[in-house]
């Protein structure tokens, strides 16, 4: 019996270490990274001005027969996937001129996917049973001055357009024939606008301040269906800024009337890396997990250069919809996750404000977007180090407007980084800046050709990246290791990418740490201001320390809301809704890990 239960012992001992070994294996392949990393397309928009920078913005996206397809504004066509993270591009049979400007899709009973977005305000409505195929007819043109439309068939066959991007107008929703050519039926019906004096995270502006404009935009309107309730989503106040966001209405019925729900926005990202989270639509995935695909705000070469973001969706018990936005720009476990699909996978920066070279520079600029929505430009002087190497600030600020341009687009161009401190790296996110790329529309054979090596000691190194002979174009590539590797020194080599110069706007790199997580926050409070959409907020500095991550909400289990931030200990938002009392908490965080969650604070 004792050998009987040792090699019972010996055999529950074997089976954990292979589900331990598995479980690492699934992280290790199983995740994204916002922005999501997608071959965007150049855009025509601005080119008349010479300005070339890609954009994605706007998505819509549907399951169909077990793929999914995303439509993005002015892409010349349309990506599909199987996983929700590996997306290939479908160039269409026929398409609009321009692309499509701010698409809705929808999957009708899994036999026809209907598709509208014509960037001249006429809402033809494509459709296509084999859009693998890219195979799509059209129908005549059935309305006019429609921007920013979202079409929504009900479970009785019943369809409605809903649209509206305006600072002025609200969004408007008209019910359509579904069975003679999407015609009208019936009058078209206003149903909600802006109301900035009570809702302040609408109020125009980057950190939603603006000394003369006080407007927002309301756009983007997009509709869910769960549970016998509709959530009506908007954009607003504007997709260039930080504080772009949707919130929600819910009704009982698709054309209204509509309750603003008091958790709003729903879907927020002001902080960061990369910024927004607006103007986004829900999808249910095929396992029934809810997903928001969303608009961030990169603005470096134009106001409209724009990425993607994934946030997964839950509705709480009572029926609040919500997203899990925090640590949004971090490693995230992929949809396919068995537990956790969508939440932060525990990866930390292991790159900020490591000590960088590069092999030439033809400029550093660091660029940020001020409160009355205009760009403020520094141009970096020349720096060389005790080696002559030039010396680089810009590639790991945790900023994606600031960038460096090379000297040239050829295999002498490379970056060193020296981390801080040692880590064990499990991903790089390589985020690309177009400079005077000279590129204006959807462009094939485009791809990023490079290497990245590791050190110990940034004299012998090891490459675990070889894309030198690849055919990728992935202008924010998000690379994982098949096997992570514990460095202190990074080296990005490069080959070829689309443009006259290479240019980088971040290099980031993920993994653990190989110290201690920061200690909870203490000291923190919060003061509402005279104007109670506005909060301040400070609290002691935490040694080793890289940032802090608040987090708010309308009730203690329902902090819903964060803001990462680096470095500094006291912030001022301006996001708040005038009469909802809120609670806060707020938590530091380094490379190697996020510290406890601090007291949380009422706030009346």
């Amino acid at each position: 019996m004792k050998q009987q239960h040792f090699f019972t012992l010996i055999l529950m001992m074997a089976s954990f270490v292979f589900t331990q070994s598995a479980l690492a294996q699934l992280v290790q392949s199983t995740t994204y990274c916002n922005p999501l990393d997608i071959d965007y397309t150049y855009m025509v928009y601005n080119s008349s001005r010479n300005i070339s920078y890609r954009s994605g913005a706007d998505p819509a996206v549907v399951e169909f027969r077990g793929e999914y397809y995303l439509f993005v504004t002015r892409s010349f066509g349309y990506w599909r996937s199987a996983d929700l993270v590996n997306w290939d591009f479908i160039k269409p049979a026929q398409w609009f001129f321009e692309g499509c400007n701010a698409p809705t899709a929808f999957n009708y009973k899994d036999s026809v996917i209907y598709f509208a977005g014509d960037p001249a305000g006429y809402g033809s409505i494509l459709y296509s049973d084999d859009p693998k195929s890219g195979k799509w007819t059209p129908t005549a043109s059935i309305t006019y001055n429609i921007q920013d439309s979202e079409l929504f068939i009900d479970d009785d066959g019943k369809a409605y357009l809903y649209w509206g991007s305006s600072n002025v107008h609200p969004i408007r929703v008209k019910e359509l024939n579904k069975d003679n050519r999407m015609l009208e039926t019936g009058a078209q019906k206003d149903l909600i606008n802006l109301v900035e004096e009570e809702h302040g995270w609408e109020r125009f502006g980057e950190n939603n301040f603006h000394p003369t404009l006080k407007e927002g935009y309301m756009e983007g309107a997009s509709m869910t269906k769960h549970n016998g309730k509709y959530y009506l989503q908007y954009a607003a106040p504007g997709t260039q800024f930080n504080v772009y966001g949707d919130g929600v209405y819910i009704g009982d019925s698709p054309l209204g009337p509509f309750t603003y729900m008091k958790n709003n926005p729903m879907s927020f990202k002001p902080g960061g890396f990369t910024n927004g989270a607006g103007h986004g639509m829900t999808m249910k995935q095929k396992n029934g997990q809810y997903w928001h695909f969303a608009t961030m705000a990169l603005a470096s070469n134009s106001q409209w250069e724009r990425r993607l973001c994934m946030f997964p969706i839950y509705f709480d018990e009572d029926g609040l919809m919500y997203s899990n936005t925090h640590y949004g720009d971090y490693p995230r476990f992929g949809p396919g996750h068995p537990t956790n699909p969508g939440e932060h996978c525990g990866w930390m920066l292991l790159s900020y404000k490591g000590k960088t070279t590069v092999s030439s520079a033809l400029m550093q600029i660091r660029k940020s977007t001020s409160g009355d929505d205009e760009s403020e430009m520094t141009a970096m002087p020349l720096v060389e180090n005790s080696d002559g190497e030039v010396v680089s600030d810009v590639l790991t600020d945790e900023s994606p407007k600031s960038y460096w341009v090379a000297a040239a687009n050829d295999d002498q161009q490379w970056v060193k980084i020296e981390l801080l401190n040692p880590g064990t790296i499990h991903a790089f996110q390589l985020n690309y800046h177009d400079h005077e790329s000279g590129i204006y529309t959807r462009t094939e054979g485009l791809r990023h050709r490079f290497s990245l090596d590791v050190s110990d000691d940034g004299i012998n190194w090891q490459t675990v990246v070889d894309r030198r002979e690849s055919y990728k174009d992935s202008p924010n590539a998000y690379i994982v290791l098949n096997q992570p590797v514990q460095a202190k020194f990074i080296r990005y080599e490069n080959v070829d990418v689309p443009g006259k110069n290479l240019a980088l706007s971040e290099i980031r790199v993920f993994g653990t740490g190989l110290g201690e997580k920061p200690t909870e926050v203490k000291g923190f409070t919060v003061k509402r201001e005279e104007d109670r959409r506005d909060v301040s907020s400070s609290w002691e500095a935490v040694a080793d320390a890289q940032g802090y991550n608040i987090r708010w909400g309308i009730a203690p289990d329902k902090l819903y809301q964060s803001w990462l931030l680096y470095e500094v200990n006291e912030h001022f938002m301006r996001c708040l809704d005038r009469d909802t009392r809120y609670y806060f908490s707020i938590e530091a965080f380094n490379e190697n890990g996020i510290s406890g969650k601090s007291k949380i604070i009422k706030v009346d």
